[in-house]
Order: C-alpha cells, then sequence, then structure tokens
C-alpha cells in the first residue's frame, strides 16, 4: 500500500467505525458502508472495503461475521472509544485528525 494509501484506509475505517456508532444496533454490512465511504469521497471495490473491515476486525474495533462475501461489522467497545477519542487505535484516523 503506498503512503498516500495508508491514510485514505486509515480515514476509511474511522468513517466505518463511525457510521456504525449511528446505528441503533451498531452495526451494519459492506454494502451500506460502502455507500458512507462513497459519500465520503472513498470509492473502491467491494473486497477492497471488506479488506477494511477485517482489518478493524484484526485491530478489536469492530466484531466481524462473513455471510458469504458481505461483512457484517458490529462496533465493539474499544471502537467506541476511539470515536469518542478516549482511547487511540493504531491504523484508524482519529476524529480529530479528519479535515
Amino acid at each position: 500500500m503506498s503512503y498516500d494509501g495508508d491514510y485514505v484506509a486509515r480515514d476509511a475505517r474511522f468513517f466505518i467505525l463511525r457510521a456504525l456508532t449511528e446505528e441503533i444496533d451498531g452495526q451494519s454490512n459492506s454494502i451500506n458502508l460502502r455507500r458512507v465511504l462513497d459519500a465520503q469521497g472513498i470509492r473502491r471495490d467491494p473486497d477492497w472495503i471488506v479488506t477494511q473491515i477485517n482489518k478493524l476486525g484484526e485491530l478489536g474495533a469492530v466484531k466481524v461475521t462473513m455471510a458469504e462475501t458481505i461483512a457484517i461489522a458490529r462496533i465493539t467497545t474499544a471502537g467506541r472509544l476511539h470515536v469518542d477519542e478516549r482511547s487511540v487505535i493504531a491504523g484508524i484516523s482519529r476524529p480529530s485528525d479528519i479535515v
């Protein structure tokens, strides 16, 4: 991944987390999250979105369930704390970093 690509991925992970905090049940799927990222100007293919969701899972920010090729992400306490800027998860942009 290029240096610029790393920043895009970190921002995308933050936007995914923020979108999950706005859901009543704290979860969404990769199809809906792709729309969220599109609205932020991050236009990527479905596999890239699933990769970012899986990375969030590795970082402990979400729990991931796969339904064939669709990823379902549920935000964890650690993910909420990151969005609220009460803690920091490396590999995800912080709200104050997003311009």
